[in-house]
């Protein structure tokens, strides 16, 4: 079953779950219409049980009940599967705020695998998903070639999805991955960005190699791209001050060209030709309009050379160039 073809744009659903902050399901509903309703539309939707406990996945499905199942594309998660709460446990949002009385459990046996993908299609509202990714594996190795991924493969074989990957934030493990396995996209957040090269160096070649689809998340390292100042954050975390220099340093190589770093942050990673779509969080409609635009605005070759000239992007990695020969060539 071929891999379905993806929106160059995505949304991220995680926000939709109150990560770090409340999100209404109003708001939540309204973000999911605007990303159908914008100019350059938001016709990839990315979610997972991880996010607020399968909050994501129920606000998402509330949000897509009632439109044409062929006019968006679809992926979830398996590995962390849910169950109810115990008497006397108490949830554990890991950065999600207003939970549901919920627990992950880590399972990739056949049968956790099939289960999982039940509870988000049920969650979901929807027959079937495009797309599953195995989900932060990278400490989970051993049971993922045991079971996790043959049984994901099972899946794919039998046409309950049409492509199969995985999900996480280390370029290094995906790279093995796709490199020993029949891995049909992956999803790689924050190793390809313009303060990032790691991805470029390990799983990129492999995945152009390997005719592997590559889907990145993570394009603004959790904020210090859409907005460099002090205290913003790299990777979840306060960004170092050697790394807020450079992002200072390459908004106003971009200001000089009048382009936001946002709009060049959402760019950059299709330099790569493995690279085939962006998905980016979004909280509430204004959000998801403020990226669309980002996508579409205009970025002259020059301003990625003087980036390049100025020592803020190294020389070898490709760029997302609009005219002359391909990018890298």
């Amino acid at each position: 079953m071929p891999v379905p073809a993806l929106p160059r744009l995505g949304l991220g659903c995680a926000p939709l779950a109150n990560l770090y902050r409340t999100v209404t399901d109003e708001e939540a509903e309204a973000t999911v219409a605007a990303a159908f309703d914008a100019g350059h539309p938001v016709t990839y939707l990315d979610t997972a049980p991880h996010y607020g406990l399968g909050r994501s996945e129920e606000r998402l499905g509330r949000a897509l009940a009632g439109r044409d199942r062929a006019s968006y594309v679809l992926s979830t998660k398996v590995g962390r599967r849910l169950r109810d709460l115990e008497a006397g446990e108490l949830p554990d949002g890991q950065g999600f705020t207003d939970v549901p009385d919920r627990a992950r459990v880590w399972d990739f046996t056949a049968d956790g695998i099939r289960a999982t993908l039940e509870g988000s299609l049920s969650r979901l509202g929807v027959d079937a998903v495009d797309i599953v990714y195995l989900h932060d594996v990278e400490n989970h190795l051993p049971e993922v070639y045991a079971t996790g991924f043959p049984a994901l493969a099972e899946l794919r074989d039998q046409g309950m999805v049409k492509a199969i990957g995985f999900g996480m934030n280390h370029s290094d493990v995906l790279a093995r991955l796709v490199a020993d396995l029949d891995v049909d996209v992956v999803l790689c957040a924050g190793r390809w960005t313009l303060l990032d090269r790691t991805a470029h160096d390990d799983l990129l070649p492999v995945c152009e190699r390997r005719g592997t689809q590559v889907v990145v998340g993570g394009v603004y390292n959790s904020g210090l791209l859409a907005d460099p100042r002090p205290g913003a954050h790299y990777d979840y975390a306060a960004a170092p001050q050697a790394l807020l220099d450079r992002a200072l340093a390459m908004a106003a190589v971009c200001g000089e060209f009048g382009v936001p770093l946002r709009a060049a942050a959402l760019r950059y990673p299709f330099a790569h030709p493995s690279v085939v779509s962006a998905v980016v969080g979004a909280a509430s409609a204004d959000e998801v309009r403020d990226n669309t635009a980002m996508f579409g605005h205009d970025i002259p070759d020059a301003m990625w050379h003087a980036l390049v000239e100025r020592g803020l992007l190294d020389p070898d990695v490709p760029l997302p160039l609009a005219t002359g020969p391909a990018a890298g060539e």
